[in-house]
């Protein structure tokens, strides 16, 4: 997608006379979809694998890509980040503040929503509430948008929208809770702030849409977008919507939080890895969510979910999936996979399945309650519509053989209770891990923010348990999720945040502020350390008051990408910008927070990295650097040692280089060099690895 040009010009006409070119003038009007024509220039069409090749070899064409679809990815979770709710705050300047939520729409009537005591929108709105029938917006929620021609309105039918909208921007809401369980106040990041809706997601949700989304937020003025929606894998970082959009979107002076994925623990499994937008992981905080079986025997076993229901401390015959199938070969009826469970044979019993999706089974089946093994995400809680708990290896082994011993097999399900779990915080299993396979010498995910077991906002007519069972029909105005979906809006809420304090900040400085400021995390749970991670855990307060920042401008970007592989004439066409591609920066160089390198496993290393700092802290301060944690592998080395500022926005310049042995195949090793001025404490990730696809 090219930037457009600032002479008269009808995106329009022009893309149709290309098509036109292309098929035929009959054919193109039929096959042109959407003209991209407020923010950037590009159009989606209809076209065969031939016809796209042609337009690929068109001059004019920067990248052509096919449309794929994809997959979206708190009472508590702001406390435990530091961030209470009396925080310092800029509320009249956080109420300038503008979100845009890319996501499957937003709940309009909710309390996370209501504009009581806001004025009007801030004077640099240019967008409008096209939220579609019956659909309204206030001062709170200044405009929604909606992009699939089968839909009629921007409402949110899944809750996703709703969750993620709220987690970032929403009203303080008092006694929120699902059925009683995450009581307290939910709140987004910046309460003061607004929020414009784009729904994109339709159960999926596709480029034409995500790129129409990216391109009416940049012109209708957001200050910030939040995106939970995880690219798949991508051959080059302008061949993705979300690259590509949040491109345009950082040249407008705006900051895009995305979402790293939830395919984990896989190694390279992170998405969203342009250098120019912020890529979360999800993070736990120290609220679990827990619930007990207890046997006929008396023993107690403790697995997970959130199940409201409770069954009265009455015991009931407990069947294993095996037994109680029909048409099934045995391996599938222990999974109780689908249309394995006879309705027959587990009336007013609990079914153990040897599969997580069991759960879904043993319901439309008509159990009272099931009982699943659950390897697939062990730490990981979610809704349930009946009596349900997920167990662990061990223990489900245990029930297993007491079902076969015991007669008659009996158990109970209670109902989920909370308790504080002292590891947090610390990375889940789904979060999706680095290195990025896209793009070498650069650490992604960049930060982690809360992301398990979330309690926001919801949509009433969407169903609480849909990852399991799209036919719960309990309606509810706040529901838990988990993913890096509830992650995203976290950072997105901190980044606001931050601009409410400092306006005219790019987005690589509030990006910086973010990441040097975050708080490490545990390593016991996390050996894949920042790979998981990122810089760590986000800090909010400190977020606002970073001391010092790594900036970093379009065209550093684009010297980047030009050694990335990019030509000239492509960059020109995106950013408008006269790129000769003369200079090129390698990424390791890139003004990045972080600083990631890939060796070789045969041969010791020797890297330097250059980076320049800017003073947004003191006036005349001075900043001396340590090595934390000092690594016998990793020798590590800062020049200059002490960096001297006489006053604000003053830039200095340091090199720091690492040198090491070989490192093991498929390995790392990693520190951090911290610049402190007695105040601020500004740190930045050091990380050497060996891992290949």
């Amino acid at each position: 997608m090219g930037t457009l040009p600032e002479i008269k010009y009808s995106p329009p006409s022009h893309h149709l006379s290309i098509l036109q070119k292309l098929v035929g003038t009959i054919a193109a009007s039929h096959l042109l979809i959407r003209s991209y024509k407020r923010s950037f220039n590009g159009f989606a069409a209809n076209l065969s694998q031939a016809e796209s090749q042609k337009l690929q070899n068109m001059k004019e064409v920067v990248s052509v890509f096919p449309s794929k679809s994809h997959e979206l990815t708190t009472t508590r979770s702001w406390d435990f980040v530091g961030f209470g709710e009396k925080a310092r705050r800029e509320s009249v300047k956080e109420s300038d503040v503008i979100v845009g939520v890319i996501d499957s729409g937003i709940w309009p009537e909710s309390e996370s929503f209501d504009d009581e005591g806001f004025g009007p929108p801030p004077k640099k709105w240019k967008g409008s509430c096209k939220g579609g029938l019956k659909f309204t917006c206030n001062n709170k929620l200044i405009g929604a948008r909606f992009y699939n021609k089968f839909a009629d309105s921007a409402r949110d039918e899944e809750g996703h929208g709703t969750h993620t909208a709220s987690t970032a921007a929403g009203n303080a809401v008092q006694a929120a809770s699902f059925y009683g369980l995450a009581q307290g106040t939910a709140r987004g990041g910046v309460p003061s702030a607004r929020i414009a809706a784009y729904k994109v997601c339709f159960n999926r949700c596709n480029d034409v849409d995500i790129l129409a989304a990216f391109d009416d937020a940049i012109a209708d003025g957001v200050d910030v977008i939040s995106i939970s929606i995880s690219a798949d894998y991508v051959s080059n970082l302008l061949n993705a919507s979300v690259a590509i959009g949040s491109f345009h979107a950082m040249m407008r002076g705006i900051i895009t939080a995305g979402s790293a994925g939830n395919n984990g623990p896989d190694q390279g499994s992170v998405a969203n890895v342009s250098p120019w937008m912020i890529t979360v992981a999800a993070s736990a905080t120290d609220r679990q969510f827990i619930d007990r079986v207890v046997l006929g025997n008396g023993k107690a076993l403790t697995g997970i979910s959130v199940n409201t229901f409770n069954l009265n401390g009455t015991k009931f015959p407990i069947v294993y999936g095996q037994n109680v199938s029909r048409n099934c070969s045995q391996a599938q009826a222990g999974y109780c996979s689908s249309g394995c469970v006879d309705s027959e044979l587990v009336k007013g019993k609990i079914v153990l399945c040897d599969d997580f999706l069991g759960y879904r089974e043993a319901y439309l089946a008509g159990a009272i309650g099931v009982i699943v093994q659950n390897t697939l995400l062990p730490d990981s809680a979610f809704v349930v519509p009946f009596p349900a708990s997920s167990l662990g290896f061990e223990d489900y082994k245990s029930i297993k053989s007491y079902i076969e011993s015991a007669e008659p097999p009996q158990a109970e399900i209670l109902r989920t209770e909370e308790i504080v779990d002292r590891e947090a915080p610390f990375v889940p299993s789904f979060s999706s891990r680095g290195p990025s396979f896209v793009i070498q010498n650069l650490l992604k995910p960049d930060v982690s923010a809360p992301g398990l077991e979330i309690l926001a906002a919801f949509s009433p007519v969407a169903s609480p348990s849909s990852f399991l069972n799209p036919e719960d029909k309990r309606s509810v105005r706040y529901s838990v999720m988990s993913g890096t979906s509830m992650a995203c809006p976290h950072v997105a809420g901190v980044a606001a945040y931050v601009k409410s304090f400092h306006p005219d900040w790019s987005p690589s400085a509030i990006k910086s502020a973010i990441m040097t400021t975050a708080t490490p995390m545990n390593l016991k749970k996390n050996p894949e350390q920042e790979f998981a991670y990122g810089s760590g855990q986000i800090n909010p307060t400190k977020a606002s008051d970073p001391g010092l920042v790594y900036e970093v401008e379009t065209e550093d970007y684009l010297k980047m990408l030009c050694a990335e592989g990019l030509d000239s004439t492509t960059l020109t066409t995106t950013s408008g910008q006269n790129v000769t591609c003369s200079e090129r920066t390698e990424v390791k160089d890139l003004n990045y927070p972080t600083m990631t390198t890939f060796v070789s496993s045969l041969d010791p290393f020797n890297v330097t990295f250059k980076r320049t700092v800017t003073n947004v802290g003191f006036p005349n301060s001075t900043y001396k650097a340590s090595v934390v944690p000092l690594q016998p592998e990793l020798q590590i080395s800062i020049e200059p040692e002490i960096l001297r500022f006489g006053f604000l926005e003053k830039k200095k310049s340091f090199v720091v280089t690492i040198s090491g042995k070989e490192l093991k195949d498929g390995s790392f090793v990693s520190s951090s060099v911290v610049w402190s001025d007695g105040s601020h404490s500004v740190r930045s990730p050091i990380v050497a690895y060996s891992i290949q696809p």
